[in-house]
């Protein structure tokens, strides 16, 4: 508020005077791009090996690579990528990785604009004739392919064409960009096309057409997820980097590998819990990183990324899940599906929504459980048969609190409730 301080910079100020923890804490995001990659060097010298071909000016096999999240796979496609194309420069081709997030770029006509913007943005190209600007939307997709087509032979090199989360782009729109792509270099005469899909789903090839899938899939490679020690390497690495000298206890980067490990191996999540352990550090002004703001760390990122979850489920997964917690509201800890299908109804009832099915109720208290939302265990009734047991093992108020954002949920659509209506239903 005016005149509560004389300096500009206010609320700010307290935090800003706190002793300093990092020494530059961009080193422990994942957008960072280290120039050595722990425990990877067989991964990263098999694609060297599939993409050399492109320096003699012959087209690299197509390779699909395979893996959990974090387990370094874009970031070895990534570096090895930087490497072909200083290679390249210093021989003087046209040698380049064009990198497509197909989590955001995942329809066919984005997938080719996308990639002929890329070719205008590289700097040196062989000929004008290239620079055609493609518009994001408006041409027919056919006219897009032979623009595109006929950018790439002015090139007259070899371009990579990195399709990172493939899966996403083909349960979203098919196969039919990956089966024009793959065809491509039959309809070029001086250049050529390699592409690499990055998946963590290994059923997404489920989805593509045999044809597709042979061309595509000419070389297929696994990245294993991290163990303990490994992902031990990874952090002392960074936090060489990212650190000030002594602030971090002997035991914080032993516990952000467990924990992380206990995660499939997942680096991303051991860095996080590194950099937020020492983002809490700073905050209380300690100076100094311990085990403590790890578990604090931990319940952080948990409750955080349990909170996006929810945010982003469907209306009727989240109208299934206030009924569990109108359920918890009624001082029942431990329900049943059926219970909950009961309140289920009452609440659809109120807020206009279409009734389900108990059997579709039942599938979204399975994916319910699968996010970790909520813990289901299966109980024998003896002769009345197994039902299912319901419970929450996270915040409730936490998860009442992202639901009722829901337009449909909101508390003043929910007034007609009865909640001594609801427990009527249960003596």
């Amino acid at each position: 508020m005016p005149g509560e301080s004389d300096s500009s910079l206010g609320l700010f100020q307290k935090y800003l005077a706190n002793r300093n923890i990092f020494k530059n804490r961009e080193v422990i995001r994942h957008s960072y791009r280290p120039q050595v990659l722990p425990h990877r060097k067989p991964q990263i010298n098999t694609i060297a090996g599939i993409l050399a071909p492109a320096l003699k000016k012959e087209t690299p096999s197509n390779i699909l690579i395979y893996g959990k999240t974090g387990t370094g796979k874009t970031a070895s496609v990534n570096f090895v990528g930087s490497e072909l194309e200083k290679a390249g420069g210093e021989m003087g081709l046209f040698c380049r990785v064009v990198h497509l997030n197909c989590q955001v770029i995942d329809t066919q006509y984005r997938v080719l604009a996308q990639i002929a913007k890329c070719i205008e943005d590289i700097e040196g190209k062989p000929s004008d004739k290239a620079k055609i600007n493609i518009p994001f939307t408006g041409w027919p997709t056919d006219q897009v392919y032979s623009e595109l087509k006929n950018m790439l032979d002015e090139t007259k090199g070899v371009l990579i064409i990195v399709l990172d989360e493939i899966d996403k782009l083909v349960k979203k729109s098919g196969d039919e960009t990956l089966y024009n792509l793959t065809r491509i270099n039959s309809d070029l005469i001086n250049a050529k096309v390699s592409i690499i899909g990055i998946s963590n789903d290994l059923r997404f090839t489920d989805f593509l057409d045999p044809r597709v899938l042979s061309s595509l899939s000419e070389e297929e490679l696994v990245f294993p997820p991290y163990n303990a020690p490994q992902l031990c390497d990874i952090l002392e690495q960074r936090a060489g980097m990212a650190f000030l000298e002594g602030v971090l206890e002997e035991g914080v980067i032993p516990l952000c590998a467990a924990l992380a490990a206990q995660e499939h191996g997942d680096a991303r999540r051991a860095l996080d819990l590194l950099r937020v352990s020492g983002e809490l550090a700073e905050r209380e002004n300690t100076g100094k990183v311990s085990e403590r703001h790890v578990k604090m760390a931990q319940e952080k990122i948990e409750a955080d990324s349990m909170v996006e979850c929810i945010s982003t489920l469907p209306t009727q997964s989240k109208a299934v899940l206030y009924a569990m917690l109108l359920l918890d509201q009624m001082g029942k800890k431990i329900f049943t599906s059926g219970e909950v299908v009961q309140v289920y109804r009452e609440l659809a009832q109120a807020v206009d929504l279409d009734i389900l099915t108990p059997r579709r109720i039942t599938d979204l208290i399975s994916e319910l459980n699968m996010l970790g939302v909520i813990s289901t265990r299966v109980v024998s009734r003896g002769r009345y048969g197994r039902t299912k047991e319901i419970s929450f093992d996270t915040n409730v108020k936490q998860i009442s609190g992202v639901i009722t954002t829901d337009p449909r949920l909101k508390e003043e659509s929910l007034m007609g409730m009865d909640i001594n209506h609801l427990r009527g239903l249960f003596r």
